[in-house]
């Protein structure tokens, strides 16, 4: 109703085995008998599937390339500042979180599955089954960007799902296509969150498949009970600039746009410290993308950094004192970065140290 297009993977699961399909006939060569009338008992299907591993990897693979083909027809006619929105059950299952911008569970408890599940007319003992053979609460949330509580009635959950499409999607949609990033507001310094190398992960692993290459989580975020900005910095390993020049498309398509103006870190020694550097359009997540060639100066300070704050407690209690007497300081960001670089050089040699006696 927000002006989304939806694409129900379920719904399309079910159109590419109707009545005189390809994969209907496809379905019926694999599984006598599930197909009655020139209709497929899905029932029946179901019974063989969820019994056996490989017979439901079968049937996937017979499935999932037909519903990838007819997803991809149907994405091509979303415009470049729309939002797409995948209903897709076996996401987590699949292994497919990244190759989405954003992943959003929505989830009720277990009594309340069995209590909907039983209300359309499936016996408790089978309910339970086929969710033991699906992806675990856990395991979903932890893809999740976002989750949305289901336990209650259906206008509770539409406006959760407002209020992230208009807060987020929606401005998430427009400044990828433009190429722009959101206001992060004003510079706060939180105490560490556990779950940032989580947030973390989810993020270099859609940068590692748009782009192909390895990303890293670095930073203060990267460093355990350290406080920081709640700003995710991550870094691309590239061969060289120029790969990293030639891979700005990719990574601005995959919703990174660039900064043009930064081409390299402050020196902290010698060597050549140039790099490209990205953010994020997604106004729910501030991600900083270090894009720097492997071995090159900024690439292994920047790895020898994290891994000395996290090896070094009296280190890691000096820097967060420095970051909060700046922050008090300075409220803008890029004020309080320039401000830090003292710390840093004077920090430098001691991390050198540190990488070489290590």
């Amino acid at each position: 109703d927000l002006g989304a297009t939806v694409i129900d993977a379920d719904a399309i699961a079910r159109e590419v085995v109707a009545p005189g399909t390809a994969g209907l006939a496809r379905v019926d060569e694999a599984f006598p008998g599930v197909v009655v009338g020139g209709e497929l008992d899905r029932e029946a299907l179901a019974r063989i599937v969820f019994a056996d591993d490989e017979q439901r990897r079968r049937l996937e693979a017979i499935t999932h390339p037909l519903v990838g083909a007819e997803v991809a027809r149907r994405s091509a006619s979303v415009p470049p500042d729309g939002v797409l929105v995948y209903d897709v059950p076996l996401l987590a299952e699949g292994g497919m979180a990244p190759g989405f911008d954003l992943v959003v569970v929505v989830e009720a408890p277990l009594d309340v599955r069995l209590v909907r599940l039983a209300g359309r007319g499936l016996p408790e003992d089978q309910a339970r089954d086929r969710m033991a053979k699906q992806a675990t609460d856990e395991q979903r949330r932890a893809i999740a960007d976002v989750v949305l509580d289901n336990a209650g009635d259906p206008e509770s959950l539409a406006a959760q799902a407002r209020s992230l499409y208009e807060d987020r999607l929606a401005p998430f949609a427009r400044h990828a296509a433009a190429r722009t990033v959101p206001d992060r507001g004003p510079l706060v310094i939180r105490d560490a969150d556990p779950d940032w190398p989580r947030q973390a992960g989810l993020v270099a692993a859609r940068v590692a498949r748009a782009t192909g290459k390895p990303v890293e989580h670095i930073g203060s975020t990267a460093v355990p009970g350290l406080a920081a900005k709640d700003v995710l910095d991550l870094m691309v390993t590239v061969d060289d600039m120029a790969e990293a020049d030639a891979l700005r498309t990719t990574i601005e398509d995959a919703g990174f746009p660039c900064r043009p103006d930064i081409t390299e870190d402050t020196p902290h020694g010698s060597g050549d410290w140039s790099k490209r550097f990205h953010r994020n359009a997604d106004p729910g997540r501030a991600v900083n993308l270090h894009v720097r060639a492997a071995g090159a100066p900024g690439h292994r300070f920047a790895l020898a950094f994290r891994d000395w704050l996290r090896a070094e407690p009296q280190e890691r209690v000096a820097y967060e004192a420095e970051k909060r007497r700046l922050a008090a300081e300075h409220a803008d960001s890029e004020a309080y970065a320039a401000a830090k670089e003292p710390w840093f050089a004077a920090a430098a040699p001691r991390c050198r140290a540190w990488l070489n006696a290590t």
